[in-house]
């Protein structure tokens, strides 16, 4: 009678043992990134001015003329003036 319980032991551990070891079913995700129509708009947007000049050469080219003429002329009224703005601005 002993060795029956022994055995019935043994194959309950058995079966505890098989149900730890199975495979565990697991479904493959995988990461996935979606972009929405504004960041679509934003990227070309940053493509467009990456491909442009940072200098406005319709503003630039009178001025470089005329202080290579010798004509250019600073007002130092409205040189004060912007100056205190800007210095508002940062107050």
């Amino acid at each position: 009678m002993r060795i029956e319980a022994y055995t019935q032991v043994q194959s309950l551990y058995n079966t505890k043992k098989t149900a730890k070891t199975q495979p565990k079913n697991s479904a493959g995700f995988s990461d996935q990134l979606q972009i929405s129509s504004v960041g679509k708009d934003m990227q070309t947007i940053k493509q467009a001015l990456a491909g442009s000049s940072d200098i406005r050469e319709e503003v630039v080219a009178p001025l470089k003329a005329q202080i290579q003429a010798g004509t250019y002329e600073v007002s130092p009224e409205r040189f004060a003036d912007k100056l205190m703005q800007k210095y508002e601005e940062m107050r």
